[in-house]
């Protein structure tokens, strides 16, 4: 299973080192920020699917990232900060944080408090209820699809396709077998009603930046790849 990516934006070395540490420790894949004055331009490169954001940082501080990311993205993004006043909650909150953990804290509270965020914003849990291509993720339970934490409801069609083309990613499935699998689920299109449907798609993964990662296979069928 591919795991999840946090993008972590804190100053202090010797936290950043530790915290990156113990999260990979928890499985997860953790993106130290590398340039403060470009904190949006390395969350556009890496397509995290949570933040880690300190609120006292160079250049500018956490709120201002925050509401940066919040012009283009909904995933995740919670505060980390010594300052754990109400105040600084409340502006948080405001700039569009979704939690804060006041420094110190314990690994496990912020394990739980990450865990939390991650299921609420993906809907994972004790069964499988996503399916993962990149930055793309399919929500299996309601039948819509993120991209960087932005979703989008899929029709019927839509989603049975891109259900399949992920289940089996990275390998060309047939324009027969596709069409049998929906005819099982009582969803039947005929080949031409497949292009349409598959054009759809397409066009509704590129309007969430996901870019053209459908690939036609000529003779074949379709093929998907990571999202980037």
């Amino acid at each position: 299973m591919e795991r999840y990516k946090l993008f972590l934006v804190e100053d202090d070395e010797v936290i950043c080192q530790s915290l990156t540490r113990q999260l990979e420790g928890w499985g997860y894949k953790v993106c130290p920020v590398q340039r403060f004055d470009r904190v949006l331009e390395e969350f556009e490169q890496l397509h995290p699917d949570l933040v880690l954001m300190d609120v006292s940082l160079p250049f500018f501080n956490g709120y201002h990232w925050c509401a940066q990311i919040r012009q283009q993205s909904r995933l995740p993004i919670l505060f980390l900060s010594s300052a754990g006043d109400d105040m600084n909650l409340v502006m948080a909150i405001n700039m569009g944080a979704d939690d804060f953990v006041a420094k110190p804290f314990r690994i496990e509270v912020l394990v739980a408090k990450i865990q939390a965020l991650l299921r609420r914003a993906y809907s994972f849990g004790a069964e499988p209820q996503t399916l993962r291509a990149g930055n793309l993720v399919l929500d299996l339970s309601e039948a819509a699809v993120l991209v960087n934490g932005v979703r989008q409801n899929l029709s019927k069609n839509e989603y049975g396709i891109l259900r399949i083309l992920m289940e089996r990613k990275g390998r060309t499935v047939s324009r027969e077998e596709i069409i049998q699998r929906l005819w099982q689920s009582e969803s039947f299109i005929d080949d031409n009603t497949l292009s349409v449907n598959v054009a759809r798609l397409r066009k509704t993964l590129q309007s969430l930046g996901a870019g053209d990662c459908i690939t036609t296979r000529k003779g074949m069928g379709y093929q998907l790849e990571d999202a980037r």
